[in-house]
């Protein structure tokens, strides 16, 4: 135990970084005005999160766009993340009227758990429900294509029906009903992975693209200290001995998705940070570079509207 503090102290608490990441293609815009249009005929969201991070897969223009209707939350990757997490963020999504759930596309028990709140909205009222539709939305790479094709996998025993692939951005466009159950009937629609167009805090946009067992000699936060003695460990050497660092810093990032590092969790998750993000993140979503900026010239246009209108010149 007194080794595990000694270590702990090790570790920075704080980590400055100012550049901000922004990925926000074409079909990401296409793909919101997708689904806006077919959320009518819609019965179920089933919002797919990352359970590595669960405040920072969260996009807050789902919270606009899906509005009013059913949702299920789904923490994908729970196999990744660390189990005692989930009791807080069930928690703290419960006081947020999110329902929640964890799950592994590979355990099939997980996965039944999504299934079942379907069939059990659709035989509350088989009048309304005769086909019970489905919209499985969230950021890229949180694994909807494999909760997908897990759910049809369990569903009617049939194989893949969603492209998939380490990647983001595999699934670009809307796609045409996906059976994943016969009585009662459900159908889902899977949607492209969407960004937010802007994320102002550099670690939580460094948090969203790492969610894509090693042995140093000594504990380090000291990024060119683990570049230098795992590019030895791994042989991501050039000639003359000079580190590859983009080839040693793939493997890294590799290794982390895997879950070879272990269980962890990128978020914080005591209650004034969950607080925090949602008060900061949600609420008030910011504005991405190029809606500040019509924004501010929105703003000086009204404002010399109203300096020509005081002097009567219009």
């Amino acid at each position: 135990m007194a080794a595990n503090k000694s270590l702990l102290n090790l570790v920075r608490t704080h980590f400055s970084h100012e550049k901000t990441i922004n990925w926000f293609p074409g079909h990401m815009a296409k793909g919101i005005k997708q689904m806006q249009d077919q959320l009518r005929a819609v019965d179920l969201i089933v919002e797919t999160r990352d359970a590595r991070i669960p405040l920072s897969s969260i996009n807050p223009q789902f919270e606009r766009i899906i509005g009013g209707k059913t949702r299920l939350v789904v923490y994908n990757k729970a196999d990744l993340a660390p189990s005692e997490i989930q009791y807080t963020v069930c928690k703290e999504m419960a006081k947020r009227n999110q329902h929640v759930v964890f799950t592994d596309t590979i355990s099939s028990g997980s996965v039944k758990q999504v299934l079942n709140y379907a069939v059990n909205i659709a035989k509350g009222d088989p009048v309304r429900y005769s086909q019970f539709s489905v919209m499985v939305v969230g950021m890229p790479n949180v694994g909807k294509s494999s909760l997908i094709n897990a759910l049809r996998r369990i569903g009617i025993r049939r194989g893949k029906a969603a492209s998939t692939g380490a990647k983001p951005g595999v699934t670009r466009a809307m796609s045409s009903k996906i059976k994943v159950l016969d009585s009662p009937p459900v159908y889902l629609f899977d949607t492209p992975g969407v960004m937010m167009p802007h994320i102002p805090d550099p670690v939580t946009a460094i948090k969203v693209a790492l969610t894509e067992v090693l042995k140093i000699e000594q504990p380090t936060d000291d990024i060119s200290c683990l570049v230098s003695q795992l590019s030895k460990k791994i042989g991501a050497l050039r000639q003359g001995g000079e580190i590859d660092v983009d080839k040693t810093l793939q493997f890294f990032l590799r290794t982390y998705r895997s879950g070879a590092f272990g269980r962890l969790c990128l978020d914080d998750l005591d209650p004034a940070s969950v607080e925090q993000f949602f008060c900061t993140s949600v609420q008030e979503p910011p504005l991405s570079k190029n809606q500040d900026k019509k924004a501010k010239r929105a703003a000086q246009r009204q404002r010399s509207l109203e300096k020509a209108k005081a002097k009567n010149l219009i």
